[in-house]
């Protein structure tokens, strides 16, 4: 078996990746809002020009798939049409923010993510990894800590703070100020080596390097991940398995506006749905939750195996007493869940997974190629 392949960039809207349904476009919304409007048409874009289908990613981004080479400029004509795509691929590669989806209009965590995105988009930004990111996440505690990015602008005991991600202090800094200053920061990584091949991370090169002198404060204590259920800013429905289809996208157009969440889930503003809305989680204690799952075949060219019809099995059969992550990858690199995991399945080969108990997709294996009968009867 083939060690499979790190590509080292994501896709974009402009720049999509080819995959084993076909090109993934992914949209990098601006602040993570969708109006009703918006939503409708994306549903409608994802079905004329894709397969219809709708992933929501880990950094608050939707992806749709099965997109030809022929039928890729028309959706990006209709994505265009509804502000979805940046001027041109430098402007989006740059723009690589995920923003708490608690913001409101015009507090500080709104404000410094339209500074930081002006920022960005001006010629003289700094050009980055493609998958150096930002955190905003202003709000009363950091609820962004668990999700990936290289920077991070947080609330601190006195105010708001400009943070490299792997260090646990940061530069104090203003509303005003704080776009600039992680722009700063961005260069210092640049400046320090902080790329190699084209590629880098923040919280790596911390690790070698240490932290850049000037940081002395830390942020407040990160808030528990949010579950499913209503909200101060409205109700957080899940995406099982972090996919959905256009038709069930399109039905939450009804509901009002949406932000997108790096939790796999959305959040609806406003009031909570009176109807029930059977393709989505409602319930913290769906055990959907606890299942972890990337794209896998056919899906995933690297993929040796189904993964998402795998985990739909395995979750009927999950244990409701028990809050432990299961992550399902269909190869060794573990794109759903870099980090170790109580229980990991990684494919073998079709329709079979190796066991591997608290540790990563590409760790040793702990069992014989099993299938998913067997998985399910060995009760995890």
């Amino acid at each position: 078996m083939s060690a499979p392949q790190v590509f080292g960039w994501c896709p974009g809207a402009l720049r999509p990746m080819m995959s084993g349904d076909g090109l993934v476009v992914r949209l990098r919304v601006p602040m993570g809002r969708l109006s009703p409007d918006q939503i409708r048409r994306v549903a409608t874009l994802a079905r004329t020009h894709g397969n219809g289908m709708i992933d929501l990613s880990a950094r608050a981004n939707l992806q749709l798939r099965g997109v030809t080479t022929d039928s890729h400029a028309a959706l990006v004509d209709g994505l265009r049409e509804i502000g979805l795509v940046d001027a041109d691929l430098a402007a989006e590669a740059r723009r690589n923010i995920t923003v708490t989806p608690f913001w409101q209009d015009g507090d500080d965590s709104h404000r410094v993510a339209q500074a930081l995105a002006r920022a960005l988009s001006n010629d003289g930004a700094p050009v980055l990894p493609s998958k150096f990111g930002f955190a905003i996440d202003c709000g009363e505690r950091p609820v962004l800590t668990r999700t990936s990015a290289d920077i991070r602008i947080e609330r601190s005991a006195a105010g708001l703070i400009c943070r490299a991600d792997g260090a646990e202090v940061g530069q104090s800094v203003r509303v005003e100020t704080a776009a600039d200053a992680a722009l700063t920061l961005a260069r210092w990584f640049l400046d320090t080596g902080g790329v190699t091949d084209g590629r880098g991370r923040m919280a790596a090169h911390i690790a070698t390097r240490g932290a850049p002198v000037g940081s002395d404060t830390a942020p407040l204590p990160t808030a528990p991940v949010p579950e499913p259920g209503m909200t101060p800013q409205g109700t957080l429905l899940g995406f099982a398995f972090g996919q959905t289809t256009a038709e069930s996208f399109a039905q939450l157009a009804e509901l009002g506006a949406l932000r997108l969440t790096p939790w796999r889930m959305v959040l609806i503003e406003g009031a909570a749905p009176s109807a029930p809305l059977p393709d989505f989680i409602t319930d913290a204690r769906d055990p959907r939750r606890r299942v972890q799952v990337c794209t896998g075949a056919p899906g995933c060219r690297q993929a040796l195996s189904d993964t998402r019809d795998a985990a739909r099995a395995i979750a009927a059969h999950l244990s409701p007493d028990s809050d432990d992550t299961i992550h399902i990858s269909g190869c060794a690199k573990g794109c759903a869940h870099p980090a170790p995991a109580p229980v990991t399945l990684t494919a073998s080969h079709d329709g079979h997974f190796t066991l591997i108990r608290h540790g990563r997709a590409g760790d040793p294996p702990q069992s014989a190629p099993l299938t998913v009968t067997q998985i399910q009867d060995r009760r995890l």
